[in-house]
């Protein structure tokens, strides 16, 4: 779901980035007033949680791969507009540093993922907890809204896509960006994501909320203790079991690199060319490309980038926290 860059136009990307200026300002400000000193903590763990369980990159219908987000779950736990900001800030640090999603398509990006995942989620969730009254109907609404949010998430992002080669194409007419139309772009991305994908969100969501109202009720209800101890060693197991989003083989369905695009079979076809946009586009060389550090093994080495990307975002909030503490 990550789209990367050359895949969606300037002006496109653009637009996105415009898009989403006022939804950052307005969160920003929401959290400012609504979180407490208390909670600020809670937005680096979610923002570690939502990096970490992105690296656990599962087989999808189709030969590509796929991940949860964990976008309405931290709706729930914190706030949409806090979960906004939290994987907003994930998505910037895996792009920058892991080179996973463009630097140009941030802005596209953070609205698919960071603002319609946890928006959807936590409205749906809301709604459905008014209507299924019981302990049992809490995680089956958490379940449903986090399956529907994923791929809600999805179908914008296909849409992105599709609408690409209808609107830029080069002197031969064709596409300069992703090549393909909303009617392959479409089901290509949303039918993995409603047969697994989507299952595999709800049931993350639903355990990992389980285990926080278990471990750190305080995270759920005002007044309660906030136990921060038990989130930091799941977040600890993730790191370690980070080497199993590696078993996925296949490479997510709009994120290939112009040596794999010309070889993309639709349809019975291969693509067959690059398209210019793509070949002569924007270039960014981040420093730990594809979570991989050179002259470890692999497996080590998404570790090692698991560690520094969880460091990185604890400490981020870590220093936000302080400065809300000095204004407050």
């Amino acid at each position: 779901m990550h789209i990367p860059d050359n895949y969606l136009s300037p002006s496109t990307c653009a637009a996105m980035g415009a898009v989403m200026l006022p939804i950052w300002t307005k969160v920003v400000n929401r959290v400012k007033n609504t979180i407490t000193r208390k909670k600020m903590p809670l937005m680096g763990i979610g923002a570690a949680f939502s990096f970490l369980i992105m690296m656990f990159n599962i087989p999808l219908p189709g030969g590509t791969t796929g991940h949860a987000v964990g976008g309405t779950l931290l709706a729930i736990l914190l706030g949409p507009e806090a979960a906004c900001i939290s994987i907003s800030i994930a998505l910037l640090l895996q792009a920058l540093l892991f080179g996973d999603g463009g630097i140009l398509a941030i802005g596209a990006n953070c609205f698919n993922i960071a603002f319609v995942i946890p928006f959807a989620g936590y409205f749906i969730y809301r709604f459905l907890k008014k209507v299924i009254k019981s302990s049992k109907g809490e995680y089956a609404s958490i379940f449903i809204a986090a399956y529907i949010a994923l791929n809600l998430g999805a179908l914008f992002t296909a849409v992105e896509f599709g609408l690409q080669p209808m609107l830029f194409k080069d002197a031969q007419g064709l596409p300069m960006y992703c090549p393909y139309p909303l009617s392959i772009a479409v089901p290509a991305m949303l039918l993995p994501h409603l047969l697994v994908a989507g299952v595999v969100e709800g049931v993350v969501t639903a355990a990992v909320y389980g285990f926080v109202k278990k471990v750190s009720p305080g995270t759920l209800v005002e007044g309660l203790e906030i136990r921060l101890k038990p989130l930091y060693i799941l977040l600890i197991s993730m790191i370690l079991l980070t080497p199993l989003g590696l078993l996925a083989t296949g490479t997510a369905w709009g994120e290939w690199g112009n040596e794999e695009i010309s070889n993309v079979v639709s349809g019975g076809k291969a693509l067959g060319y690059v398209p210019k946009g793509m070949s002569e586009g924007f270039s960014f060389n981040a420093l730990i490309p594809d979570y991989a550090v050179e002259a470890v093994p692999e497996a080590v080495g998404y570790i090692l980038a698991a560690i520094a990307g969880v460091a990185i975002l604890l400490i981020i909030f870590k220093l936000l926290s302080s400065r809300k503490t000095k204004r407050v």
